[in-house]
């Protein structure tokens, strides 16, 4: 299968039927390969750290790159998700999304990038995958709206959503699965949290400046709120905040003019 990889990607000779690293980490995810899968690596690392997701998730030290990484077992969303759970037609979802987050990256959206994937053979055809993603501290919005305990806590979460946004939508992408659980805030010395992109698997492309994806992304994460309000009690943006971050996003000169050549080592280790 001719497969066309981003820059200081390439694929890792293994058992597998596909796997793919960045040149950085290339040695690492090819000895954990000869093992077994890097989820069941990092499910079974002594130093790790479990998340919530679709499926459990884990971080875990990587032997020699110095860094932390999460690993995820993709499983499947929506209608298709009791029948076919974690299988996928091949190539799977996972060169695409390597795909996007590098696109992303490039015109200046951050979000963490992925460092590997692997597919493993299932039943027939069909293929398992895992991703290893960049760790980078910090809190999902979800988390940090459960915790404030007062308005102008909640008002200050809404500047560093609104230029994720921004930065999001002037690049002419749309996440239609944008919500509270995948804005990561990273904190920042001296300042407020920079807003990080998590899942971009769902991340689709408009032409940059289309007026319709700034309404698109804001009502996603309007109805997320909603939802983790129903489920949590969490207050989240109200009326006036959502207002102002619409303004915010609008008025983004930075995201305007944010140079489409943002190196992809930003977020490398």
């Amino acid at each position: 299968m001719m497969l066309r990889l981003p820059p200081g990607y390439r694929r890792v000779e293994s058992r597998t039927p596909l796997a793919v690293a960045h040149d950085r980490v290339y040695a690492a995810v090819s000895k954990l390969l000869e093992s077994g899968t890097l989820y069941d690596w990092a499910r079974a690392h002594p130093e790790r750290r479990e998340y919530r997701g679709r499926g459990p998730v884990y971080s875990a030290p990587l032997p020699e790159a110095g860094a932390r990484v999460v690993v995820r077992h993709a499983f499947r969303g929506g209608l298709m998700a009791p029948l076919l759970r974690d299988l996928y037609l091949p190539p799977t979802p996972a060169p695409i999304e390597l795909a996007i987050a590098h696109v992303l990256t490039r015109a200046g959206v951050p979000t963490p990038p992925i460092l590997a994937f692997a597919t493993y053979r299932a039943a027939l055809t069909l293929r398992r995958v895992d991703v290893m993603t960049m760790e980078l501290t910090g809190e999902d919005l979800g988390v940090a709206l459960r915790r404030t305990t007062a308005p102008e806590e909640r008002r200050a979460l809404v500047h560093p959503v609104a230029h994720l946004i921004a930065l999001l939508s002037h690049a002419g992408a749309w996440h239609q699965d944008l919500n509270v659980k995948n804005i990561l805030l990273v904190p920042a010395s001296g300042g407020p949290p920079h807003g990080v992109l998590l899942d971009v698997d769902r991340v689709r492309f408009a032409p940059a400046g289309d007026p319709h994806i700034v309404d698109a992304n804001i009502q996603r994460l309007r109805r997320s709120m909603e939802k983790h309000h129903r489920l949590h009690g969490t207050i989240g943006f109200d009326e006036g905040d959502f207002a102002e971050m619409t303004r915010l996003v609008r008025e983004d000169e930075l995201a305007r003019a944010v140079d489409r050549e943002t190196a992809l080592q930003e977020y490398m280790p």
